[in-house]
């Protein structure tokens, strides 16, 4: 998934819904960020290590997402998992951001290890799959970088895996 496309197409779509009347809609009920209990899963069976296919396992957890938005397309909050984390949760454009390091991520020869930056992106999509940003469904990735450098090597391990995020209450 191309992450600048995604992005872009994702502005497009919010900036029709304010010019639609739809914007409008979800103001009115109120409902413009991610807030209750949600069912988190990282696909591991279509993961991609350093853009080759190879199985991770299938994550999944529960995450309760408390936000607060000054408009349908710009949010603010926190993720709360639990697998033992919190991290910040936003969005400016209508594609939602968690990003949070991993401790000891990335295990070394040596018996160390490295931690590693993982950033979930996603976004509202109806059953089809097409963007709504009203859903209670959303589709998107788990993305887990390790940094340049660590464990000797100069090429950053990078683990890309299909995301979905589902409303649970």
């Amino acid at each position: 998934m191309n992450g600048g496309l995604v992005a872009t197409a994702i502005t497009a779509v919010a900036l029709t819904l304010g010019l639609n009347g739809s914007a409008a809609a979800l103001a009115s009920e109120g409902n413009w960020g991610l807030n209750g209990a949600y069912a988190a899963t990282s696909l591991g069976d279509w993961a991609k290590t350093n853009e080759r296919y190879q199985d991770e396992p299938i994550v999944r957890s529960i995450w309760t997402i408390s936000t607060t938005c000054v408009s349908p397309i710009q949010c603010t909050g926190t993720v709360t998992s639990d697998l033992g984390w919190s991290a910040n949760v936003y969005t400016n454009t209508g594609l939602w951001y968690v990003k949070r390091t991993v401790a000891n991520w990335e295990p070394c020869r040596d018996g160390t290890a490295a931690d590693a930056e993982q950033m979930f992106r996603f976004y509202g999509v109806n059953g089809d799959g097409t963007v709504k940003l009203d859903s209670t469904t959303y589709a998107g990735e788990d993305i887990t970088t390790g940094p340049s450098g660590a464990c000797g090597r100069n090429l950053s391990l990078v683990i890309r895996m299909p995301f979905r995020l589902e409303k649970l209450s």
